[in-house]
């Protein structure tokens, strides 16, 4: 998947757990978790605003795009 979900690195940078962001943000931590190692599809713009407002960061330092291999035959 071209989009990497890079919420473990910020987590650690701000030495926050995944507990304390659930409880931050009112969101599970099986669906932080989830997000954090990208098996998600989606997330709802409320949902990185609040992650973005309680880490205190951008939503660029959450998420990176990284291109596809495409391998030719």
């Amino acid at each position: 998947m071209p989009i990497i979900v890079r919420l473990d690195r910020v987590l650690a940078d701000r030495k926050m757990s995944l507990t304390a962001l659930s409880e931050a943000v009112g969101v599970s931590v099986v669906n932080l978790s989830n997000l954090k190692t990208g098996k998600v599809k989606a997330i709802r713009f409320s949902t990185l605003e609040a992650i973005c407002r309680a880490l205190e960061c951008q939503p660029g330092d959450l998420l990176e795009y990284a291109e596809e291999e495409v391998s030719g035959s």
